[in-house]
């Protein structure tokens, strides 16, 4: 696999969504963009909310994606806007330091976060630029649009100040440069986003970050449908309760088994360092932490730490107000999930003859134990994946943080038409707004390439 994100040399001719992109740029800023760049959205076939406790991951990269035109000139501005109207145009000077208000998550922030990126990673004054944006991830719904544009804005800021990274780098430093608009995230969706290659799912595995092709079964397919209610991760705070709810569970399991707490964060640290397997991990879970709610004052007597100190190194910006967490639970299904994640490669790389059957059953595992243990699945969520099932899926399960967004289906090849048929007679006719949006959310999808440079 080459290092750095490829250069790809492309006609305008045929492709509308290009040329679109181009007349556009040029009416608002008289000259014609000077290079493209284009970062893919994700679906994750499954290991969700594990990420952030150091284990991996099997996404693919899908076909929809953030692209951006851009030219490079010496205003010292870096001026963005977006070919949707619904979001507005921003301009930022080049010479200050980069605010993002991580209390109103708008778009640019998160390109901003890209930009940020490669300057702090560079240790440059930035080139000033002038960008138009098109999205075609639908944002909030689970396909990672919003980590799509920060990787995009990183690659564009790499490109247009003329710097050379690689693709592990830029996964690195990218997925680092989202938390400044509040999200805790573990890094699955910028390294995908950079280093998918197209046929191919990848199981990512971090420090060190790397990631290995997994080849999916011939006799069925990944339909992507969204349940059309809508999860901003940065605007609320679910997301980040779970990355501290896992944090504090790794401490307690810690202190249980005689380490030092103080040292360990993440729930694949306490495995490590105990030298335990997961299953083994899953039995101290449920020995060591009670299925109740743990209050602040529990924690801190276990813990041997004081409030404040709770609230310093435990606590996250928009967690400060909890009272109680459930330890046990979360725990439960970051260990149970991360095993799914090795059986589906395992699966994946032996191809038995039931292969899809096997596959299906651990979507479907993992689906019930982020509803039940995880509780980041929602109503609809639960509904549509009910339909999908009942419409010919072997599995089906939410993909993304969840509370809203997508479910990823595995359809066996010969049901594909039957079974998008039922999905929409179903779930998205009877109600006019997803109606409405049926074309966008409802899709076979099959594994795409990652991040690249297009030059006209």
């Amino acid at each position: 696999m080459a290092t750095n994100p490829p250069k790809l040399k492309t006609k305008l001719a045929g492709n509308e969504r290009l040329q679109n992109l181009k007349n556009t740029f040029e009416k608002k800023y008289g000259e014609s963009p000077l290079f493209y760049a284009y970062a893919p959205g994700r679906v994750n076939l499954i290991g969700e909310h594990i990420d952030y406790c150091g284990y991996s991951v099997l996404p693919m990269a899908i076909e929809q994606n953030i692209l951006t035109a851009v030219s490079v000139n010496s205003s010292g501005k870096i001026q963005l806007a977006n070919m949707n109207p619904q979001f507005k145009d921003f301009t930022v000077s080049c010479l200050e330091d980069i605010a993002i208000d991580r209390d109103n998550p708008k778009w640019y922030y998160y390109f901003l976060c890209g930009v940020k990126a490669i300057q702090e990673k560079c240790g440059i004054t930035l080139s000033g630029m002038s960008c138009v944006v098109d999205g075609t991830v639908p944002p909030s719904s689970g396909l990672s649009s919003s980590s799509a544009l920060v990787c995009c804005a990183g690659l564009v800021t790499m490109e247009a100040n003329q710097k050379s990274l690689s693709k592990l780098v830029l996964a690195e430093i990218c997925a680092k440069c989202e938390c400044y608009i509040g999200t805790e995230g573990g890094g699955m969706d910028q390294s995908i986003s950079f280093l998918a290659e197209e046929g191919t799912a990848k199981l990512i595995e971090f420090q060190p970050l790397r990631a290995t092709d997994v080849k999916l079964p011939d006799g069925a397919v990944f339909v992507i449908s969204n349940c059309c209610k809508e999860m901003n991760k940065a605007a609320s705070s679910h997301y980040n309760i779970r990355v501290v709810e896992c944090r504090i569970a790794t401490k307690m399991l810690a202190q249980a088994r005689g380490l030092d707490p103080s040292k360990l964060l993440k729930l694949s640290e306490a495995q490590k360092e105990l030298r335990a397997s997961l299953e083994e991990m899953l039995a101290l879970v449920d020995e060591v932490l009670h299925p109740e709610p743990y209050t602040r004052e529990e924690i801190c007597k276990v813990l041997h730490i004081t409030s404040e100190q709770f609230t310093t190194e435990l606590l996250s910006a928009n967690t400060l107000h909890m009272t109680h967490f459930k330890l046990h639970q979360r725990a439960k299904h970051v260990y149970g999930e991360a095993a799914r994640v090795l059986q589906f490669k395992a699966v994946c790389d032996s191809e038995p003859a039931e292969s899809v059957q096997l596959l299906g059953d651990l979507m479907n595992q993992s689906h019930a134990s982020c509803r039940d243990l995880y509780e980041c699945s929602c109503p609809e969520l639960d509904q549509l994946v009910g339909i999908c099932l009942k419409s010919g899926a072997v599995g089906s399960r939410l993909t993304g943080a969840g509370w809203g967004g997508c479910a990823v289906s595995m359809v066996p090849n010969e049901k594909v038409e039957s079974f998008l048929h039922a999905v929409r007679e179903a779930y998205y006719l009877p109600d006019p707004r997803r109606a409405a949006m049926e074309k966008q959310s409802l899709f076979v999808t099959k594994p795409g390439g990652g991040a690249a440079v297009f030059l006209e």
